[in-house]
């Protein structure tokens, strides 16, 4: 009798596991408005830079808020490596973490990188195990065999959730395989800037964050129907102040993004981002037809001390201890309420901005 029940057990969690998984399928880049997950997305958990070594008491308060997703934007681990055997050992050393063991089993995972991950700082185009990398990442996060992912360059990828009039589309950018190599920030600092950080703007038109292939890629899903729009970007696209990584480096791809989604009529576009070791919230009037939103969570388990920086797009404070973003949707309303959250270390809300869905149209 015991070990029937035990089998029973073992069955049912089992199917609970399959019928997880399947919900959350990669859709085809050839199959436009593809849903993927028919349940309505109310609360989209995020976070970056995670050092795999060191404590992560985080991960129970990203739990506790009961998430239906989870996106990991980058620095998921700190790698920094040429050798694979490295930087799988790395990445193991997050598997094993308790804490993270429990999101696993609490939602689904979905994962784009940074440079840390990647596997070298600050890298782009340039870093030599890139393709040998790629693949590291993609079996830790037991990407499918079938994925797009697992045959193209790049780990940028597309998700759906949720019926029509409550579609959420997510879109993770890979800000590194193609991206072109940095300039250094020649001008003399203003007093009071802070950590303005070492890279200037580049204004090669052939200069790229994202690359031929992922830009088409982009504006191709963009033109899909969605609600709601997540667009993961592992550095900051609408913070424009300071010189360390960031869109605004090259300033003709951070327009290009403005106008592709102009182009594209596309609504409800939310950006996350990461990177910073601090979070904020950062709002600006591009173009679009409506105000776009960046939402920077960092770092889940590495804060930085306090400092000033610029931002001219900021709204609010800057918050600089450990921290994870949350999104929630409320559908029920009329007019649906979106609230774009910065959460602490216990989950409570330090930043927050509110917004309806008929304000993120064009």
């Amino acid at each position: 009798m015991f070990h029937q029940r035990l089998l029973a057990v073992f069955t049912l969690l089992a199917t609970f596991s399959v019928a997880l998984t399947s919900s959350i399928r990669l859709s085809a880049d050839d199959v436009p408005g593809v849903v993927t997950n028919n349940a309505s997305l109310m609360r989209i958990a995020f976070g970056s830079c995670c050092k795999q070594d060191q404590p992560q008491p985080i991960w129970d308060a990203i739990v506790e808020t009961s998430p239906e997703v989870f996106l990991f934007i980058g620095d998921n681990i700190y790698g920094d490596t040429n050798d694979m055997d490295i930087l799988k050992a790395k990445w193991q050393q997050l598997a094993e973490n308790p804490g993270y063991q429990k999101l696993k089993a609490a939602c689904p995972i979905l994962a784009t990188w940074d440079d840390h991950d990647y596997g070298q700082n600050d890298a782009g185009e340039e870093y030599p195990m890139k393709v040998q990398s790629q693949q590291v990442f993609l079996d830790f996060f037991d990407e499918p065999s079938d994925s797009p992912r697992r045959s193209r360059p790049g780990v940028y990828g597309a998700y759906e959730f949720g019926p029509p009039g409550r579609r959420v589309q997510v879109l993770l950018l890979d800000t590194r395989y193609f991206r072109s190599p940095l300039v250094k920030y020649d001008e003399q600092h203003e007093p009071g800037e802070g950590m303005r950080g070492p890279y200037g703007r580049f204004l090669d038109p052939q200069a790229t964050i994202l690359g031929e292939a992922q830009w088409a890629w982009l504006a191709k899903k963009l033109r899909e129907p969605a609600e709601v729009r997540i667009i993961a970007s592992s550095i900051q696209v609408v913070a424009d102040g300071h010189s360390w990584e960031k869109w605004g480096n090259m300033p003709l791809e951070r327009q290009r993004m403005f106008e592709v989604i102009r182009d594209a009529k596309a609504n409800g576009v939310i950006f996350l981002s990461g990177d910073r070791h601090s979070a904020e919230i950062s709002v600006c009037d591009p173009g679009v037809g409506y105000p776009l939103l960046d939402i920077t969570s960092s770092s889940l388990n590495r804060p930085s001390e306090w400092h000033t920086e610029l931002n001219q797009h900021r709204v609010g404070a800057k918050y600089f201890e450990e921290n994870f973003g949350m999104i929630t949707i409320d559908w029920t309303a009329d007019d649906p309420v979106l609230r774009c959250q910065v959460r602490d270390i216990t989950g409570q809300v330090v930043l927050q901005h509110r917004t309806r869905l008929s304000e993120l149209r064009p």
